[in-house]
């Protein structure tokens, strides 16, 4: 397992407006990283997806509540936490409570977040959500070097 090379942790109001904030460090994260600006849009979606469940669903009555937002920078992947229980995480304690990714971990989820979390498994290579004392959603996406080489991967076959 790869250790993380660096760990950014932002805690945001939990409002519509603030959500900018956390794509555009995003943005600046990613691209550092090396990822190409098509999965950066896409990490951006799914995150900003993320983020606007956690501010719509968690404190319906204008709690004032937080959402927290956790970025594990590796080498070969950016890892995002996004959890709406307004308390900072130990981001691998964390991480490994979440388990190994299930469909059935996420499917409860989708009564609540619509097709927000359909979308976010779509653009993302690895996700999981936990559901204790708030909403916790675990996102992965992989810098496209390997993943690449499998998709221009392409058989030819000779016609006769």
């Amino acid at each position: 397992m790869s250790q993380v090379m660096d760990y950014i942790e932002m805690k945001i109001p939990a409002k519509p407006e603030y959500v900018g904030v956390i794509r555009l460090t995003l943005s600046g994260i990613a691209s550092r990283m090396g990822f190409t600006y098509e999965e950066i849009e896409d990490i951006k979606i799914a995150v900003s997806e993320a983020c606007t469940n956690a501010v719509h669903h968690a404190y319906p009555n204008d709690e004032g509540g937080e959402v927290i937002v956790g970025f594990g920078i590796y080498e070969d992947k950016l890892e995002t936490m996004v959890s709406d229980s307004g308390k900072s995480f130990n981001f691998t304690q964390k991480k490994n409570e979440l388990g190994p990714y299930t469909e059935a971990s996420t499917v409860e989820q989708l009564a609540e977040g619509g097709l927000g979390l359909y979308l976010i498994e779509t653009l993302m290579d690895e996700v999981s959500v936990a559901n204790h004392s708030g909403v916790t959603v675990f996102m992965v996406k992989y810098l496209s070097g390997e993943r690449e080489n499998h998709d221009t991967t392409i058989s030819t076959q000779e016609t006769n």
